[in-house]
Formats: C-alpha cells, structure tokens, sequence
C-alpha cells in the first residue's frame, strides 16, 4: 500500500523536472562588461577590433566578407550572468580565429542571432539561457581596418 502513495509524488518530480529543464530564456547582458572580465583580457588578442552595432569606426579597406559563430556552454552551477559571459568570450575567440584565417583585423556590424532572431546593439548581447547550457550566435562582417 505504501507503494502506490509514492507513485503521485514521483510522477509529480519527474513531470516538475522536465518543465524545469526546458527553460530556454533570452537575455541580454553588457558587452562592456563581458569584454572586461579577466578571461577576456587574457585571451583576446589586443591588435585585433570587434565593433558591435552598425556603426564603423575607422575605414574599411578590404571586406573578407561575415562570418557567423555559434557557441554553447555547460551553464550548471553557474549564473546565467557568468554562464553568458564565458560563452560570450568562446565566440569572441571565434572570431579571432576567422579573423587571423583571412588576414583581417576586425570584425565590424557584430549582431545576436540567436535562434535566428536578429538583434544589433553597440551595448548589449543576446544569450540564451537554459537549465544547462547556455549560448550565443553572432554575425559579422571580417574586414581590414586602415590603420
């Protein structure tokens, strides 16, 4: 009989934690700050710019044409602040990449594209927040800045 009282509660926990982990949240969170952490300062390469927004600073002298990246990151046991900041700097990294694969030295008009959803911003980015990951996709454009 003690059998069949325990069976509502389980299947209450196991119903509970499904609508749980499919949390999948939409934040925005500063630039600034992200490109400010220690990590950031450590692994981005200072000869290199990223311009988020639409506004150029500087002339374009050769356009190596967008590039998008798409990162994700294990989320657990971090805030979704922490979580988005980390991922934020695996695609900054991304793009460094790209950026030192085609002779460029910026990326300009950076953009969230996070689930297709297009947002342009000079202070914030998009990163989506669920219950274990946590991930960014950015668009922009790989280019040689005269200097």
């Amino acid at each position: 009989m003690k059998k069949w009282s325990v069976v509502p509660a389980v299947l209450f926990l196991v119903c509970f934690s499904a609508v749980t982990l499919a949390r999948d949240d939409r934040n925005r969170y500063s630039i600034e700050e992200a490109m400010n952490t220690q990590a950031a300062k450590e692994k981005l390469n200072k000869g290199y710019s990223f311009q988020f927004g639409p506004d150029t600073q500087g002339k374009i002298v050769t356009n190596h044409g967008e590039v998008m990246v798409n990162k994700k990151t294990n989320a657990f046991g971090k805030t979704d602040r922490d979580a988005c900041n980390w991922v934020f700097l695996s695609a900054m990294i991304g793009f460094q990449e790209n950026i030192a694969k085609q002779g460029g030295n910026a990326v300009v008009n950076i953009r969230s594209y996070y689930k297709k959803g297009d947002f342009s911003s000079s202070s914030e980015f998009e990163c989506g927040n669920g219950a274990i990951m946590a991930g960014v996709t950015f668009i922009g454009d790989i280019v040689t800045l005269e200097q």
